[in-house]
């Protein structure tokens, strides 16, 4: 006979075998602390790396010292253009006759011209601009109305003393009256602006109100004729001859004041 199993006791329990938590389990981690510290992670992931104080870029420096080579060579460019222009006339400037002059082969000067006409038109610039340029720096330094004329037409005086515009109307005269026509209609509005406060103080005196554009349209008519007909007193008779017209056309301003 095979022996007899006993049935277990009902009373016996099974035993539980209980699995040990990770640490660092999602479960072990709060959920909303869990959400805050994603968040603050992923902040510092996308925060830019912090930059250091930029230094000159090697390419900026290099880019500056060809601008001021670039400057140079144009300057020399335009001085011998107008050496040419002065010495041939308009119609004889060769590109070559320039570049020989300036020192520079056909390839710089194609470089910053391309034909003859743009290397000319360029040249009326320079030259108004220098004028300008001349002009502010002769009268900003004044702050006294009067101070400020006097150095306005001293300015004036030396330009004529120096400049070579009637040569140019001898070996060039289209491209003369060319220039002074441009250089006209500019000198107006920049006479304006130099002379404004000159202007106010005229007013003032003579409680009348000025007509500035006439009067600086008389000036550089005066200048200009200077050009064309020159006077042919002898020493510094310009600042003497201004002052008489400004005096005469202030005096008109004043009387007209009066009979209204």
């Amino acid at each position: 006979m095979s022996p007899r199993i006993r049935p277990e006791s009902k009373n016996m329990k099974t035993p539980v075998i209980r699995k040990k938590k990770r640490a660092g389990s999602k479960s072990s981690v709060e959920p909303g602390k869990s959400s805050a510290l994603a968040r603050e992670a992923r902040q510092r992931a996308s925060a830019p790396a912090p930059v250091a104080a930029p230094g000159p870029a090697p390419h900026t420096v290099r880019r500056r010292r060809r601008s001021r080579r670039s400057e140079a060579t144009i300057a020399a460019i335009l001085a011998a253009a107008e050496n040419v222009v002065l010495r041939s006339g308009v119609h004889r400037v060769a590109i070559l006759n320039v570049c020989k002059a300036a020192g520079i082969s056909r390839g710089t000067f194609y470089r910053y011209f391309s034909a003859q006409d743009e290397l000319l038109d360029a040249l009326v610039r320079h030259k108004r601009e220098g004028f300008h340029r001349g002009l502010i720096q002769a009268t900003r330094a004044f702050a006294d109305p009067d101070q400020r004329f006097d150095a306005f037409i001293e300015h004036l005086e030396t330009y004529l003393e120096h400049t070579q515009a009637r040569q140019l109307l001898i070996v060039a005269p289209e491209f003369a009256l060319g220039f002074f026509h441009r250089f006209f209609h500019d000198a107006v509005v920049r006479f304006q602006d130099v002379l404004e406060m000159v202007f106010d103080a005229w007013e003032e005196r003579l409680n009348a109100k000025l007509d500035r554009e006439l009067i600086c349209e008389l000036l550089i008519r005066y200048v200009l004729s200077e050009h064309l007909a020159p006077s042919g007193n002898v020493g510094r008779a310009l600042p003497s001859r201004i002052k008489r017209l400004i005096a005469t056309l202030t005096a008109g301003a004043s009387a007209s004041a009066l009979r209204t």
